[in-house]
């Protein structure tokens, strides 16, 4: 393999060349030909440099982001765009039947909203319109965020709470890669579960899919899509239901792209944790991360919650209350069921 030589080393080189064509010559560091050697050198090292640059361009795993798209386009894979978090704004203590326009606009910390659809109060004051993020991606994710309307329409406070979700950035190179070498890898087959995984992972917002083949029959495929790791949005879905449409093979009869149910579990747990203060912190880390590893359709089983428990640093006892047992993502619909954290409850032993 070839070594790129130094700065030092190429003008050592040229310095010696230098003293082979003229035994006379001065090559002491305050001479001419040091001088001119340097300046060599350092138009060397750099044309070393720009090559080595190239040959990373080559491969897509070493390629620069512009040519990373370039690797991926000749495969038909192109980046995926941000999408906007979707979700609803909701409140009490309005006039009933006071009348909320379309278009107005929402402010919920730095982010604004703004309601898409016409909705009208109920007689007890209470309402609920949707909105969608004003700006692209993740940072429109929100649960129960408090929010203010910018012009609040006749007879409505201007407090509300927005819970929005859907909200994707644009797809990054580690994701772009992963997918590229999957169908380098993992050529299409004519329709098999990893293709529609690949259709599905094509669409804006899509960030994973799940596909569960022949699951209502025969000639059926369900592919359950994510967004950053939460739900996605109807808009999303519906592209995603389309695209895999004008693509699937015709002996797929009866392709369902859907978003899997969430079903939030509380978990409430005493911890023995001797000579730490904050219990709390670490140990909610570790169960939201337990949580965020789970897929949909995947069971949840307490001994692992325990586990993810007993692993925090400090942890030398636990007891588990909450989820009293293992819990089965099998239902008789035909929901995916996808647990989610719910309320978490960690109090100190002893």
């Amino acid at each position: 393999m070839f070594q790129i030589p130094t700065f030092d080393e190429v003008r050592s080189s040229i310095l010696r060349d230098t003293k082979s064509l003229d035994p006379t010559a001065d090559i002491s560091n305050d001479s001419d030909h040091f001088v001119h050697a340097s300046r060599l050198a350092s138009v060397a090292v750099g044309q070393y440099a720009h090559q080595a640059w190239i040959a990373r361009q080559i491969f897509p795993d070493t390629a620069d982001s512009e040519y990373l798209e370039r690797h991926a386009n000749l495969r038909g894979i192109r980046r995926r765009n941000p999408t906007a978090a979707a979700g609803y704004a909701s409140g009490e203590g309005a006039l009933a039947d006071a009348l909320i326009e379309a278009g107005i606009q929402i402010k919920q910390g730095e982010r604004f909203f703004m309601t898409t659809e016409q909705a009208v109060v109920q007689s007890d004051g209470r309402y609920r319109v949707a909105v969608k993020a004003v700006e692209e991606g993740l940072g429109g994710n929100v649960s129960d965020g408090p929010a203010q309307f910018m012009t609040a329409p006749a007879g409505v406070p201007s407090e509300c709470v927005i819970n929005a979700e859907g909200g994707t950035d644009a797809e990054s190179d580690g994701s772009l890669l992963t997918r590229l070498l999957a169908r380098i890898r993992r050529p299409a087959a004519g329709g098999n579960k990893y293709d529609f995984q690949d259709w599905a992972l094509e669409v804006d917002g899509v960030t994973s899919a799940y596909v569960y083949p022949l699951r209502r029959g025969l000639g059926t495929v369900d592919v359950v899509i994510t967004s950053g790791n939460k739900l996605p949005t109807p808009e999303t879905i519906k592209a995603c239901q389309d695209y895999i449409d004008s693509v699937r093979p015709v002996t797929a009869k009866n392709v369902l792209v859907m978003a899997p149910k969430a079903v939030e579990v509380d978990v409430a747990v005493d911890v023995l944790m001797p000579g730490i203060d904050d219990v709390q912190t670490p140990v909610e880390r570790a169960i939201s991360e337990y949580f965020d590893m789970m897929l949909p359709g995947e069971d949840l089983v307490k001994s692992q919650i325990e586990a993810a428990v007993s692993a925090v640093s400090g942890v030398k006892d636990r007891i588990l209350y909450e989820p009293l047992r293992n819990m089965s993502a099998d239902n008789e619909n035909d929901d995916v069921i996808w647990f989610r954290l719910g309320d978490v409850v960690i109090n100190s032993m002893g």
